[in-house]
């Protein structure tokens, strides 16, 4: 039962993440413009990996594509390459995991057969998610390296005065998107990898034993210890004496009185 609550939760929680991940690549505001210095203005300007938008005081919005590959940022193309291969891996990956439940019956396949799915998909649901954290981290990197180089350059000599001309964009709410859903998706890969040990059928190995009867048989007296070798008895030769208190041997070791009438 823990098994396939874990295998189920992890299911679900992947799911929320590439849904995420999606849903971070289409979104536009990748990169916001920051508006510290200029709080009032008559354009916001935002862009995304796909296209650049700009939204006016009035509510009307316009967006460009980027109708180029080859004059794009080399970074830019970097980040567009890993989203998309975490969202095919993903899918994927989510393809597999929905065969490998252990709710859902097909045909008559074993556990070790859902064992290794389970185990495939939760590796490509965590390669997914770094993939996701990747892209997204490399975009954060290169905002900042460009909001510092633009506020360098916004200073002049003239008394170390602020000129607020050059456009600067700080992150936007994709980033967190895409951050958290890389997350979720990676913690339910660990989590389909976590079932896996479950799901997989325990080798056992039945080994016979066999027990020896030992070789030396010890017997306990209460005048004393004596042991004998061997597998038969010693005492049905001697002869018994005092009801069987005493043997032959005894008789002679430990004369009684009685001997010498």
């Amino acid at each position: 039962m823990a098994v396939t609550a874990c295998q189920g939760l992890g299911f679900v929680v992947s799911l929320i993440g590439i849904a995420g991940v999606i849903a971070a690549t289409c979104m536009d505001q990748w990169s916001t413009q920051d508006l510290y210095n200029n709080p009032v203005t008559a354009v916001f300007n935002y862009q995304g990996l796909w296209r650049s938008c700009v939204r006016e005081s009035s509510g009307f919005t316009e967006c460009r594509g980027y109708f180029t590959l080859l004059g794009l940022p080399a970074m830019l193309q970097a980040v567009r390459a890993l989203m998309i291969v975490g969202i095919v891996l993903g899918a994927i990956s989510l393809l597999v995991s929905i065969f490998a439940l252990k709710c859902i019956r097909i045909g008559s396949m074993e556990d070790s057969a859902k064992a290794n799915m389970t185990l495939t998909s939760g590796i490509m649901f965590i390669v997914s998610g770094l993939c996701a954290i990747a892209g997204v981290s490399v975009f954060a990197n290169m905002l900042v390296t460009n909001f510092w180089m633009s506020t360098a350059n916004m200073y002049t000599g003239m008394g170390g005065m602020v000129q607020t001309v050059q456009t600067r964009y700080t992150f936007g709410a994709a980033l967190f998107v895409g951050w958290v859903a890389g997350g979720l998706t990676l913690i339910g890969g660990v989590m389909m990898c976590i079932a896996c040990r479950g799901l997989a059928p325990e080798e056992t190995n039945y080994k016979a034993v066999s027990y020896h009867a030992s070789g030396h048989n010890v017997a306990y007296k209460t005048g004393g210890f004596k042991a004998s070798t061997g597998f038969g008895s010693n005492t049905k030769n001697k002869k018994i004496y005092d009801g069987g208190a005493r043997t032959e041997e005894d008789v002679q070791s430990h004369p009684s009185k009685y001997d010498y009438v």
